[in-house]
């Protein structure tokens, strides 16, 4: 998406809660239409449970309400691991109470699932083993056949290992994508900054040759203008004649080296899309107005805060979309960004941010930080 400039931001604001659906969302809603479908007929009437009714639907309940906020609570503490545990507990009391199991033991292999994403590898190990050791408990008091019993067990065993593992190697793989797209953008970024520098190094030696070639017409002017100083009728009005072709000539070099220059300055907009570009599971909106005009030490210091801006987004907001735009206010260039993600509630900037704000307010301008809505981030250098 992208919007006009001046109002990116403004409608970036209105939309911020209005985030796509990502894979880890859907992941989410089918566990949960899964975990009503297999406690269905307990829910429904169909199955009734050794306890009444309403009890074991205040345990389906809690087994999920707490199992949702192990998984949303980001700190791993106490607090975190007594939400997975009471989850956890929830789903043996709903299966050791219901006497028909049916699918109910695909409520443990949730639990089991999940546990990767709340407890360290080796605590899903043992939730898996205890929630086996339930399940064995349950057949056997159950009038199955020994050897379906067995083969039951074995299965669902295997499924809620397979499925633990499963979810890990996705966790890896989220994560490596996530340290592949930051890696880009900081090589992006240096590559931005050092197509500036040699731009740089072009315009410098550009105004080197202006000086050597001005320098040397303009000494020749000098000679001719002196010599015709010193002449009367036609030889003086030969010399003027030569500094008038000399004239002419540095003239034109002069706007010939000038057109140079312009053509060598860079594009902000396009370094700034070229940081960003096609970072996965994130989607970034550039809007750079037309009439932004920034100094070396400024693009650098625009292109290094979209490199950190991006790279924090990725990294904690869990966010979607990301809107960056920069205009040209009477007192300086600003740059707004703002993401779709949770915010916070108490920032504490790490070395990316403090490093981004230092850099700012050694070039005479400063940033600013709010995470009510979003997190966003108000960059200003000076005019």
């Amino acid at each position: 998406m992208t919007f006009g400039t001046g109002q990116g931001l403004h409608r970036a604001h209105r939309v911020v809660r209005m985030r796509r659906l990502g894979t880890d969302e859907w992941s989410g809603l089918v566990m949960l239409a899964v975990a009503v479908a297999v406690g269905g007929p307990v829910l429904f009437g169909p199955v009734d449970p050794t306890i009444p009714r309403p009890w074991w639907v205040a345990l389906f309940v809690v087994l999920f309400v707490t199992l949702l906020l192990a998984i949303v609570r980001e700190r791993a503490d106490l607090l975190r691991n007594c939400l997975y545990a009471t989850a956890v507990v929830a789903s043996w009391a709903a299966v050791l109470t219901t006497p028909h199991l049916g699918l109910l033991p695909v409520l443990l292999v949730i639990v089991a699932a999940v546990s990767v994403y709340v407890v360290p590898l080796w605590a899903g190990f043992v939730v898996v083993g205890l929630n086996t050791a339930v399940l064995a408990i349950v057949m056997a008091f159950s009038p199955r056949d020994p050897l379906d019993a067995l083969i039951t067990l074995g299965f669902y065993l295997l499924i809620q290992v397979a499925s633990m593992l499963s979810s890990a190697a996705l966790i890896r793989e989220q994560r490596l994508r996530r340290e592949l797209s930051q890696a880009h953008i900081d090589l992006r970024a240096a590559s931005a900054l050092l197509s500036e520098s040699a731009r740089t190094a072009e315009r410098l030696r550009i105004s080197r040759d202006l000086h050597d070639l001005i320098g040397h017409q303009l000494t020749v002017l000098t000679l001719e203008l002196e010599a015709a100083r010193h002449r009367e009728g036609e030889q003086a009005r030969e010399h003027v004649e030569r500094a008038n072709r000399v004239a002419r000539d540095l003239l034109a070099d002069v706007r010939l080296t000038v057109s140079e220059l312009r053509t060598a300055s860079s594009d902000l907009s396009e370094t700034l899309r070229q940081v960003v570009r096609d970072l996965p599971d994130l989607e970034v909106t550039v809007d750079v107005e037309p009439d932004v005009q920034v100094d070396e030490e400024q693009a650098a210091a625009l292109v290094r805060a979209v490199q950190e801006i991006a790279t924090n987004t990725m990294r904690h907001a869990d966010a979607k979309a990301l809107w960056i735009e920069v205009a040209a206010r009477p007192h300086g260039v600003v740059l707004t960004a703002v993401d779709d993600g949770r915010g916070y509630r108490e920032l504490v900037p790490g070395n990316g941010l403090r490093g981004l704000a230092e850099r700012f307010e050694a070039l005479g301008g400063g940033v600013e930080f709010d995470g009510g809505d979003g997190f966003r981030v108000t960059a200003r250098v000076p005019a």
